[in-house]
């Protein structure tokens, strides 16, 4: 009987330890990608085209004025 136990107890502490090890390993993976988006999405300064398209896109502009900004602008 204890030897039963024994085993078992082994078999739960392998289990335990390769869901830990796979739990790290994710959570590393997911780290890492998630960073990546945010390190590309700073390293970008936003133009004057970009808000431009945001404050249209939002109805702050009619598209005669986004049409003379754009020009403006470029």
């Amino acid at each position: 009987m204890f030897n039963e136990f024994f085993w078992g107890g082994i078999w739960f502490a392998w289990i335990f330890r390769l869901v830990f090890i796979g739990l790290i390993v994710w959570l590393i993976i997911h780290a890492l990608s998630n960073n990546k988006t945010d390190i590309n999405t700073f390293n970008q300064p936003e133009t004057a085209l970009d808000i431009l398209k945001k404050r249209y896109a939002k109805g702050e502009i009619t598209k005669e004025q986004f049409d003379q900004i754009k020009k403006d602008i470029q």
